[in-house]
């Protein structure tokens, strides 16, 4: 098991830098260069890669926040005032998706710029970016599990549970190292995107059902899925969909 600790600032003089927010800008910033790099193996515009992710932090943080009322309506009905405090935290990442989707969409169209491919040059990057801004999730303890004896089980106070962002992060780690096998073929434009749209939402599914349902930090459930979840279903019907629109993509 993993011993439980929690790194949650770094003190820089009067400045908390938190670490959470620092692995979050770092993850981004890695993410963005990786796709830079594979826009030049395509002969894309790296300048494009810098120009969209500027408004896909803006629209992904946006998002990220809105979806995360639907975790804590309740709360958020009866405080409305706490849904604009978000130096306390509460963002989601599917809503980050979505956000950072329509954003790289209104984008790319207005620029006239083919939109598969300079999406699925995009998402290159993203599974470095997860695996670094995940890190940060764990070292904060924010999705802490079900009790477990798991030999990745961090021991939390009060017994040893999954760790959903040690998980998450190195899922980012696994799939990046899929992206770099897939680089050295010759893949059809498209095939990125479709992989992680398929494995992250099959995953994520069914890691969630390994959220906690008791202690401080328990996600709401809706049917018996979290929100969460069914964004993944989404996530899965559009690759599969999109795989089968991209059949005849051409092959970079």
């Amino acid at each position: 098991m993993i011993p439980y600790f929690k790194f949650t600032t770094i003190p820089l003089g009067p400045i908390q830098i938190q670490v959470w927010g620092l692995l979050v800008s770092l993850g981004i910033l890695a993410g963005a260069w990786v796709a830079t790099k594979m826009a030049e193996h395509r002969k894309q515009d790296p300048a494009v890669v810098w120009d969209v992710t500027f408004w896909i932090i803006i629209a992904s943080f946006i998002g990220a926040r809105i979806v995360h009322l639907l975790y804590e309506p309740a709360y958020y009905l009866s405080n409305p005032i706490a849904i604009l405090q978000v130096w306390h935290g509460g963002f989601s990442i599917m809503g980050g998706f979505v956000g950072a989707v329509i954003a790289a969409v209104v984008f790319l169209r207005k620029r006239k710029l083919d939109l598969l491919a300079y999406c699925d040059t995009l998402v290159f990057g993203l599974p470095v970016g997860l695996f670094i801004g995940r890190i940060g999730c764990f070292l904060i303890h924010d999705h802490p599990g079900t009790l477990t004896h798991f030999v990745l089980g961090v021991n939390y106070p009060g017994g040893v549970r999954h760790d959903h962002g040690l998980y998450l992060s190195m899922e980012g780690l696994v799939l990046f190292l899929l992206f770099l096998f897939l680089a050295h073929k010759r893949v059809k434009i498209g095939t990125y995107l479709v992989v992680f749209l398929i494995l992250d939402g099959t995953i994520r599914f069914f890691l969630d059902f390994l959220r906690a349902t008791d202690g401080p930090i328990v996600d709401v459930r809706y049917a018996g899925l979290t929100p969460a979840q069914y964004f993944a279903i989404i996530m899965v019907i559009a690759g599969i969909v999109l795989y089968k629109k991209s059949k005849n993509a051409r092959i970079n």
